[in-house]
């Protein structure tokens, strides 16, 4: 079983991820994913929550706008009741 990341490798490991996936570490904020991440999983459910940052990353790769996608996706889940 792998070992949590510590959150000082997050620079790390993203610019590793973004090397493999011909991205650039520039066009991520961490910060933003991750509160994506945290309201998904506090407000519909914890599995929900890296099901919304794929999908928020296809959005934002169809529209060139990740963080326009992330706030969508980040107020439904805030006013989720289902």
């Amino acid at each position: 079983m792998a070992e949590h990341l510590p959150p000082e490798a997050l620079d790390e490991w993203t610019r590793a991820a973004c090397a493999e996936l011909g991205l650039s570490p520039a066009d991520v904020d961490i910060a933003l994913v991750l509160d994506l991440a945290r309201d998904v999983a506090h407000g519909v459910a914890r599995p929900a929550a890296p099901l919304t940052a794929f999908l928020a990353g296809l959005a934002a790769g169809r529209d060139g706008d990740a963080a326009g996608a992330i706030s969508r996706v980040t107020a439904l889940a805030k006013g989720w009741n289902a």
